[in-house]
């Protein structure tokens, strides 16, 4: 009797050991199916593409200056030199609420990339100035195009656009060649100037903001230059300048719009 109350008991603890398994089996089983797999972080919103070139209807193929009955004018800064002096103009023009535009050389941007976005980022036009800054009026329209479309595969490749203007290196005004070079890469305009800073002569602060401030009107496109003490230094000055005159300073593109 006392065995077989024995075998009873061993064989209803193993019964009981079982069902317990069978729960804690399905129980896990649930559990596994309903909990959410681990996520990463979300990937970073990928930045919007840079504006791309635009026609301008009744502009000239070169563009000189915009329109003289508004008071806005442009400033342009051929983008090279020294990062840091080119991270500082832009600082100071957004402090004075200034827009330009930045004509970057292509080698520029291979050795300093951030600064195209750094560029658009402050809302400022961003466009091509030849991949080497030679003189592209020298080249046959092949070799300029070559230059130009170098340029603008870089700046593609960090803005997801060609850029929003194009200027030629070392020369005011571009040859025809030239013009029919940029049209080929995808510009539909060449951007030229009307006022000249002469800034790249290191000529003194001073001298920067009388040689901008004896010529510039409503509709001026100026020229100027990163990679210049003088540049810098010049800017704040210059921009009191026009808000005395009335005049603000905005990208090309809204001089033309």
């Amino acid at each position: 009797m006392i065995l077989t109350d024995r075998r009873g008991a061993l064989r209803a603890g193993a019964a009981a050991a079982l069902a317990g398994a069978a729960a804690g089996a399905l129980t896990t089983g649930c559990d596994t199916e309903t909990r959410p797999a681990p996520r990463g972080p979300a990937p970073a919103p990928r930045p919007p593409d840079a504006p791309a070139p635009r026609r301008f209807p009744g502009l000239p193929a070169e563009i000189v200056s915009g329109p003289r009955d508004r008071p806005r004018v442009a400033l342009t800064f051929h983008g090279h030199g020294d990062p840091g002096l080119a991270r500082a103009v832009l600082t100071e023009a957004e402090k004075g609420g200034a827009r330009v535009t930045v004509l970057a050389v292509g080698e520029w941007l291979d050795a300093h990339p951030d600064l195209a976005r750094r560029v658009l980022d402050g809302g400022h036009d961003l466009g091509n100035h030849t991949q080497r800054h030679l003189d592209v009026n020298a080249m046959t329209e092949d070799e300029a195009h070559a230059e130009i479309a170098a340029c603008a595969t870089r700046l593609r490749r960090l803005t997801g656009s060609i850029g929003t203007w194009f200027r030629p290196s070392k020369t005011q005004h571009a040859t025809e060649a030239v013009r029919r070079a940029a049209r080929r890469a995808g510009y539909p305009h060449v951007l030229s100037y009307d006022v000249d800073s002469l800034d790249f002569t290191s000529p003194g602060a001073p001298a920067v903001v009388r040689n901008v401030a004896g010529q510039v009107r409503g509709g001026s496109v100026v020229s100027l230059h990163f990679g210049y003490a003088d540049t810098l230094a010049a800017l704040p000055p210059l921009l009191a300048d026009l808000d005395r005159r009335g005049l603000r300073a905005v990208t090309t593109t809204e001089l033309l719009t």
